[in-house]
C-alpha cells in the first residue's frame, strides 16, 4: 500500500539572540530553525506529510526521500542573484538560504519534484530561471502590495488566473488574496509562464510549462484551507509515487 507523500518544507535559521529574554543567556550563541506552522498545517490538510527541513541535511539526500517540495517565504534575495546592486529599502538577507533553496530547487527540477513555491519562493523561481526583481514597491502603488499591518489572514486584492494554465484550472476566474510583499517580478524568469495577475498588472503566478512548478506571490497556507495549491502538490507528489 502506497503511503502519504514526504513533502518537504523550507524555513528560516535565526540568531537565539532574536528570542530575547525567553532564552537564557547561555544560549545567546545558538541559531535556531523557524518554520511556520501554516505550511505544514495546509499540507497536512490537503492529505500530505509535512516534513520540516533542515539545511544541514545533504539536498541530494534529501531529495532522494521527499515527493514534493514547498519553498516558503521569507527573507528577500540577495539582488546579487540577478546582477543588481541593493536598494536601500532592501530587507536582512540570508545568503545561506539563498544558495540552499537554490540547490533545492535545482535538484527538485532535476528529479521532476513537484515544487509549490510561495511568495520568496515565487521569487526565487523567477531569478533561479533568469528573470529579475523589482526591489521595492511602497503601499500607495498599485493595489498596495506590502500589507504589513493587516493580518496575513485577510484578503487585500483580487489576482486573475490567466487562462489554459494549471493555475486557472486550480483557482476562480477572480479571487482575493492576501498580500505581504514589498518586491515584484520585473523581468520574468526563461521558460516561465506567467499564470496570474493582480489588477495593476503585478504578476502574482508563474508556473512551468510542465505543470511541475506552481509558483505563487501570495501567502495561500494563510487562507482557508484546504487550499487549492497545497491540495495540488499533494497530488502530484502522490501521482509520481
Amino acid at each position: 500500500m502506497v503511503g502519504q507523500p514526504l513533502i518537504g518544507i523550507t524555513g528560516r535559521r535565526w540568531p537565539a539572540t532574536t528570542l530575547g529574554s525567553a532564552l537564557p543567556s547561555a544560549m545567546s550563541d545558538l541559531t535556531f530553525d523557524l518554520h511556520f506552522s501554516d505550511y505544514p498545517k495546509s499540507v497536512a490538510l490537503a492529505g500530505g506529510l509535512p516534513v520540516e527541513l533542515t539545511r544541514d541535511a545533504d539536498v541530494s539526500g534529501i531529495l532522494d526521500r521527499i515527493d514534493g517540495l514547498v519553498l516558503s517565504g521569507g527573507a528577500d534575495l540577495d539582488p546579487r542573484h540577478y546582477g543588481a546592486e541593493p536598494d536601500e529599502h532592501l530587507g536582512p538577507l540570508e545568503p545561506e538560504r539563498d544558495a540552499w533553496e537554490l540547490a533545492l530547487l535545482r535538484g527538485a527540477r532535476e528529479r521532476k519534484l513537484p515544487v509549490l513555491a510561495i511568495c520568496r519562493g515565487f521569487q526565487l523561481v523567477n531569478v533561479a530561471f533568469g528573470g529579475t526583481l523589482r526591489q521595492h514597491v511602497a503601499l500607495d502603488e498599485g493595489v498596495g502590495h506590502p500589507q504589513w499591518d493587516l493580518s496575513g489572514r485577510t484578503v487585500t486584492h483580487e489576482v486573475r488566473p490567466v487562462d489554459h494554465t494549471l493555475t486557472a484550472s486550480l483557482f476562480a476566474a477572480a479571487h482575493g488574496v492576501n498580500s505581504l510583499h514589498h518586491q515584484i517580478v520585473e523581468r520574468v524568469g526563461d521558460g516561465l509562464v506567467i499564470s496570474a495577475v493582480a489588477p495593476d498588472g503585478v504578476v502574482e503566478g508563474l508556473e512551468t510549462p510542465d505543470g511541475s512548478v506552481l509558483a505563487l506571490q501570495w501567502h495561500p497556507e494563510l487562507l482557508p484551507a484546504p487550499d487549492p495549491a497545497f491540495r495540488w502538490v499533494v497530488r502530484a507528489a502522490s501521482d509520481r509515487m
